[in-house]
């Protein structure tokens, strides 16, 4: 039985040690640095937990050390110092960063691994499973033009101005409004501005909008660079949303003031279960000499497990990182040093006990 420790009580990091403990095969032990967030998680569940700051190296050396692999669902501020110590414990690390500067940082602690260690950040939905996705359908084709990736997690009955409730962490979010994005634009990696690119598009008589987030492609601009004139990902909301965050962003400046903006999204947008992920990759390319348009969409929507309601965030957040740990632990991934998530096998991901939650809802293409 493999032995995880998941670092952080969160909604995210609960929902991984949940769905590891509960499949039977992994050892599951959760930390937090406060006892009510690991009182939060009832006895029913066979995951030991324990108190601990992160911050504290010595000490979380010595926890790393006693396990197999670790699995940080804390801040992305925290990730570096945390995939430094899982260095020097010699277990392997996984994260669900979108930040671009910790992934860099993490890649770079990578390259002194031992053998069997493995470094994998941005495990998530987006970046995650898209960029598995993504990759995947890139395959399907002799020559690619264009790849089109977009993800949203959406209310489903959104009812205020801004046509969105608050679903998952709130300090990545602001990251991936306020942040540069990567692109591939004539077959050439870019630099664009969050929240532009703005597109409209409707599906299931539902009308979407779509515009730059940035983090959401991972390394895929990289791997796909001077192989496709084009490579972008965006993230999806309803219709109204891109210009009321512009006005908080720029117009008001909250860019420079991200506590504050943190702090008046939390105050005034409430959190709801109630959700809806949407996933959306379209490729145009060549096949046989023909020029052709393949598109994947799903939707995965909130629901009931181990008797307790699941927002679709959570399942698709923790599934895909569970998959991948899955796989790893198979040995169906490189056994040393920085992965990609474009290294991960889309058929054998859906085909994983944890993947196979993204077959849930209306999916279509699949």
């Amino acid at each position: 039985m493999k032995r995880v420790i998941v670092l952080g009580a969160g909604k995210i990091g609960t929902s991984i040690a949940k769905l590891l403990a509960e499949c039977g095969d992994y050892h599951v032990t959760l930390v937090d640095a406060e006892q009510q967030a690991l009182d939060r998680l009832e006895d029913r569940f066979a995951i030991c937990k324990k108190i601990l700051d992160v911050a504290n190296e010595k000490a979380l050396v010595e926890a790393l050390s006693q396990h197999d692999a670790v699995v940080s669902a804390c801040a992305f501020n925290f990730s570096h110092g945390i995939a430094k110590a899982a260095l020097k414990a010699g277990v392997s690390y996984f994260d669900l960063t979108e930040d671009v500067e910790t992934t860099t940082s993490i890649r770079q602690l990578a390259r002194e691994a031992k053998e069997g260690q493995v470094f994998m950040p941005q495990c998530g939905l987006a970046p995650g499973f898209i960029g598995i996705l993504g990759h995947h359908m890139f395959n399907k084709f002799e020559r690619v033009s264009k790849v089109k990736m977009r993800v949203g997690a959406l209310p489903q009955f959104p009812s205020n101005m801004m046509m969105y409730n608050l679903t998952w962490s709130t300090d990545g979010l602001i990251n991936e409004y306020c942040n540069p994005c990567e692109a591939i634009l004539d077959g050439e990696r870019v630099m664009v501005q969050s929240l532009e690119g703005l597109e409209r598009f409707s599906l299931d008589g539902i009308d979407y909008e779509a515009f730059n987030t940035s983090g959401g492609l991972g390394t895929l601009c990289e791997t796909l660079e001077g192989k496709v004139s084009s490579l972008d990902y965006k993230t999806v909301r309803y219709q109204g949303h891109c210009y009321l965050m512009s006005f908080l962003t720029r117009s008001l400046k909250l860019n420079r003031r991200r506590e504050l903006l943190k702090e008046i999204l939390e105050e005034a947008v409430p959190i709801t279960k109630q959700d809806v992920v949407l996933v959306a990759c379209e490729v145009d390319g060549w096949r046989d000499g023909v020029y052709e348009q393949e598109s994947n969409v799903r939707k995965v929507y909130n629901r009931k497990l181990f008797d307790e309601p699941w927002s679709s965030i959570q399942i698709t957040t923790a599934a895909s990182l569970c998959a991948i740990l899955d796989l790893h632990t198979q040995g169906e991934l490189p056994a040393k040093g920085f992965v990609r998530q474009e290294q991960v096998s889309f058929d054998a991901f859906m085909a994983n006990r944890f993947g196979q939650y993204y077959q849930v809802g209306n999916g279509r293409g699949i």
